[in-house]
C-alpha cells in the first residue's frame, strides 16, 4: 500500500467507500492523516467500518477545516448534477481530487504510463504490464483495472506506473504528466456523466495534459474524433505524437495490415522503414481487429521506453489474455463459449461479432445510448439473438427483420437456450457473451455477470476440447470493428 504522507496531521474527506475509496481511506491513515469517510450506502458503510476507516457523516460535518475530498471517481462530478458532497466540498473552497491523485502526489519519482479509450483500455493496460514484467521491468499496474490505485506496491525512479484511465478518473487527477499517454479511440459513451460528446472527448483528452518532448502521446487514428486529435497535436509538436492504426497504414507509426504488425516508428529494414514485426495469427488472446489497435498501442508504448522490438513482441505473444474480455470459457461438442461481459456498449460488442462468423449471442442489460447501431453492420454473423435484461424488449425490435431473436429473460436461461440451439445446428459455433449494455439490472458489475457465466458454462454437459479450436472470421477491408 501506498503511504499518503502530504496530509499528514490534517483531515481529509473520503466519499464513496468502493475498493478504491477503502483503499484512499486506509492509505490516508497510513500517512498519518485524520481521515473523515462516508458514503450513502449503509452497507458499504458498514463494510468500511470493518475494515477500520473512520466515519464522518459528510453532510453534518463542519467543512470548514476540511481542504481536500478525495472523491470516488462513480460519484458523479458535473452532470446531471454534481452530487450534493461535491457541491458541499466546492462551497467550502476545497479541493476535490481522487486516488491517482493522491498516488501522484507521493509516488513522484517513478514513470507513469497513462492508458485511455472507450473500448480497450484495459486490454492494452494489462498488455503493456505484461510486457513490462516478463521483460525484467519493475512495474505496477492499476487504475480503472485491478488493484486500486494506493493498493499499488512503492516505486523509485527505475519503476513505472501502468494505469488504466476511466474519463472520471481523469477528471479528478490534476498532478500527473504521462511519460506515455494512450488514447485508443473515442466512441459515444457516458454521455449522462459528462453531458454531450465534447464533454467526454476533453475528458478523454486529459490524458495529453501538459505532455512535452520527450514525453510521448500514443493515438489511434481510426475514428474520425481521435484522428483530430493526433493531427491537432502533431501540428502544436509539443509532445512526441505516434500514430497507430488498426486498419490502414500510418506513416511514423504502428499499424496492422493484412494480418500483420508492422512499424514505421523504430525499426528500419533492407528497404527502409514499414517494416513487419508480427504475424498477428500469433497473438491467440488477441483476436479480432480490435485487438490489432491494442496490440499496435502496447508495442508503441514498451517500445518508446526501450524494450527493445524482438523483445516487446515475444513478450505479446505470451500474453494470457483478460478475464470478461473475449475469454474462452471452454469448447464443448465442438462449441465455444466466450465471456465477452466487458462489451458494456455496442462498439464493444461490434468487435466481438466481428471475430466469429457463426455467433449465437447473448445480449441484453440495461441500454446505453445508441442501442444496438455500431454492432448493426455484424448483424448477419448471429444465427440467433438470446436477449435478457431491461433492453430485451428495446433489442427484440431493433434486431426484428434482421436477427431471429428469444427473449430469455436471464443469464441462466440464455445460456441454456443458446447451448441447445446451438447443438442442434453442428459443430463451430460460438455463443457468445457480449452484452452491448450495463449489467446493473441484474448483476452488481460486468465482473459478476461474467463469473456466472463462467459457472453456467462449466455445468454444461458434453466432450471439452482445446480453447484454441475457435474458428475465427477473416477480417473485411476498411472497416474497424
Amino acid at each position: 500500500m501506498i503511504e499518503v504522507f502530504p496530509f499528514a496531521g490534517l483531515p481529509v474527506a473520503v466519499f464513496g467507500l468502493g475498493t478504491s475509496g477503502i483503499a484512499a481511506a486506509n492509505a490516508l491513515k497510513l500517512g498519518g492523516a485524520e481521515v473523515w469517510a462516508w458514503d450513502d450506502s449503509e452497507d458499504a458503510r458498514a463494510r468500511a467500518r470493518a475494515a477500520g476507516v473512520p466515519l464522518v457523516d459528510l453532510y453534518l460535518c463542519n467543512w470548514r477545516e476540511l481542504t481536500s475530498l478525495v472523491l470516488s471517481p462513480g460519484v458523479p462530478l458535473h452532470h446531471p448534477a454534481p452530487h450534493r458532497v461535491v457541491m458541499l466540498a466546492r462551497a467550502a473552497g476545497c479541493e476535490v481530487i481522487g486516488d491517482i491523485e493522491l498516488l501522484a502526489r507521493t509516488q513522484r519519482d517513478a514513470a507513469y504510463i497513462g492508458i485511455t479509450g472507450t473500448n480497450g483500455k484495459s486490454t492494452t493496460t494489462a498488455l503493456i504490464g505484461h510486457v513490462f514484467r516478463t521483460s525484467g521491468r519493475p512495474a505496477q499496474v492499476g487504475g480503472n483495472i485491478g488493484r486500486a490505485a494506493l493498493d499499488l506496491d512503492p516505486l523509485g525512479a527505475d519503476g513505472a506506473y501502468i494505469l488504466e484511465m476511466s474519463s472520471y478518473q481523469l477528471e479528478l487527477t490534476f498532478s500527473i504528466t504521462f511519460d506515455i499517454a494512450v488514447l485508443l479511440n473515442i466512441t459515444p459513451d457516458h454521455l449522462d456523466r459528462h453531458g454531450d460528446m465534447a464533454g467526454y472527448i476533453a475528458a478523454k483528452r486529459l490524458i495529453f495534459h501538459r505532455q512535452t518532448k520527450p514525453r510521448t502521446a500514443v493515438i489511434g487514428v481510426d475514428d474520425p474524433r481521435c484522428e483530430k486529435i493526433y493531427q491537432e497535436l502533431k501540428v502544436a509538436d509539443e509532445q512526441m505524437v505516434i500514430p497507430i492504426s488498426s486498419t490502414r497504414r500510418v506513416d511514423g507509426g504502428i499499424y496492422a495490415q493484412g494480418g500483420t504488425l508492422h512499424d514505421d516508428a523504430f525499426v528500419a529494414g533492407p528497404a527502409g522503414r514499414h517494416v513487419a514485426v508480427a504475424d498477428l495469427a500469433a497473438f491467440r488472446t488477441l483476436p479480432g481487429t480490435h485487438n490489432a489497435q491494442n496490440a499496435a498501442a502496447a508495442y508503441a508504448a514498451c517500445v518508446v521506453t526501450g524494450i527493445d522490438p524482438s523483445v516487446a513482441i515475444a513478450c505479446l505473444r505470451s500474453f494470457p489474455g483478460l478475464r470478461h474480455r473475449q475469454e474462452t470459457i471452454a469448447t464443448i461438442d465442438g462449441i465455444a463459449y466466450v465471456n465477452d461481459s466487458k462489451a458494456t456498449n455496442a462498439d464493444a460488442a461490434a468487435r466481438a461479432l466481428a471475430c466469429y462468423p457463426r455467433v449465437y449471442w447473448i445480449a441484453g442489460g440495461r441500454a446505453k445510448e445508441g442501442g444496438l447501431a455500431a454492432a448493426a453492420p455484424y448483424f448477419d454473423r448471429v444465427r440467433r439473438a438470446f436477449l435478457i435484461g431491461e433492453a430485451a424488449p428495446a433489442f427484440a425490435k431493433i434486431l426484428e427483420g434482421s436477427v431471429q431473436t428469444t427473449r430469455s429473460g436471464d443469464l441462466a436461461a440464455a445460456v441454456a437456450a443458446a447451448h441447445e440451439t446451438a447443438l442442434a445446428e453442428g459443430e463451430g459455433g460460438v455463443v457468445l457473451l457480449s452484452p452491448a449494455c450495463a449489467s446493473f439490472d441484474q448483476f452488481a458489475n460486468f465482473e459478476a455477470r461474467g463469473e456466472a457465466f463462467r459457472k453456467l458454462v462449466q455445468a454444461l454437459p458434453g466432450r471439452r476440447s482445446e480453447p484454441e479450436e475457435i474458428s475465427v472470421a477473416p477480417k473485411r477491408g476498411g472497416g474497424q470493428a
